[in-house]
């Protein structure tokens, strides 16, 4: 399915002690059909959970601490939360896989958008037919 525009996924997970969760599963386009740039805004009510997010296997974010804080459920916002971006190959899998090494349930907040490079697949690129060289204009000769 052609990516028509900007696509958000959006999840509140609690996530339990020494639990592990993949948080692209379910999203219709975890594979995109076109190049993309990736937005995650990510947040979880306590200290200890970490996160790792890829893309067609290169890393655009090392395993690391996820920002705490925040009321679970809520989701985090671009004003308080530094997105992480990278961008994404047409036809190869973006993942966001986290951990909680900790002995107690987290709550991740999270956010991903996922806008296509390029128009969209086309839409709204259209060349006039004057600059792809149909129609040139003819100059009168000087006398």
């Amino acid at each position: 399915m052609p990516m028509p525009s900007p696509q958000k996924f959006d999840i509140s997970q609690s996530i339990g002690a020494g639990a592990t969760f993949d948080a692209l599963t379910g999203f219709i386009y975890e594979t995109p059909d076109v190049p993309t740039m990736v937005e995650i805004f990510e947040r979880a009510t306590a200290v200890g959970l970490v996160g790792v997010h890829t893309s067609a296997g290169e890393t655009i974010k090392q395993e690391s601490p996820v920002q705490a804080g925040g009321t679970a459920g809520t989701l985090p916002a671009r004003l308080t939360t530094e997105p992480i971006t990278g961008r994404g190959p047409a036809y190869q899998k973006l993942r966001s896989f986290y951990r909680n090494p900790t002995g107690g349930a987290i709550t991740l907040d999270y956010s991903i958008i996922v806008t296509p490079l390029g128009g969209g697949g086309g839409a709204g690129r259209q060349v006039s037919f004057a600059r792809r060289g149909g129609a040139r204009r003819r100059s009168r000769a000087r006398r």
